[in-house]
């Protein structure tokens, strides 16, 4: 009995380091509750605030190096972030790699022009309860998450389009 109990402690200890647990602490994203606040500093060396965005649409989008579901839809974010930045929405990028200039790396090869946030230590992504890459939460003006895509698909930028436009409109 006591062997089941620490082989059962080493698997779950060993599933939250791989990220299939989330921590006590994670706040599973739940549709209109406030967007749990962070800051992250990034790419550029500046530190970002997601309270000081409040007023704006934001989409956060989580993404990793070795994800070629996240390489291939970082253009397409790319896209949406240059036809909407202007109207009120704001797009952030944050990667969870260990290495930063891996991340920079791939940001500058994609030609990405949005900011590229640094969660080195997965605070964010675990606070956000994450573990699916890409993994994307749109947020509306007043702080709410209203959207959670998990993974992505070719034609899921539509979606994100639809709800950008709706939610820079209220």
């Amino acid at each position: 009995m006591r062997m089941i109990r620490t082989l059962a402690t080493a698997a779950s200890a060993l599933a939250l380091a791989l990220g299939l647990l989330a921590p006590a602490h994670a706040i599973a994203p739940a549709p209109n509750a406030v967007a749990p606040d962070f800051t992250l500093r990034g790419a550029d060396g500046r530190n970002v605030r997601l309270d000081e965005l409040r007023g704006q649409v934001v989409l956060v989008n989580f993404w990793a190096t070795w994800c070629g579901p996240c390489r291939e839809e970082m253009p397409r974010l790319e896209t949406l972030y240059e036809k909407y930045r202007k109207s009120g929405f704001v797009l952030l990028g944050v990667n969870v790699d260990d290495d930063p200039r891996a991340a920079m790396a791939v940001a500058q090869k994609l030609n990405v022009s949005f900011p590229v946030l640094l969660d080195t230590e997965k605070k964010v992504s675990k606070l956000y309860d994450l573990n699916t890459m890409p993994s994307t939460v749109v947020i509306d003006r007043d702080g709410k998450m209203r959207f959670l895509h998990r993974g992505y698909r070719a034609g899921t930028e539509a979606d994100y389009e639809q709800q950008i436009r709706g939610l820079l409109k209220e």
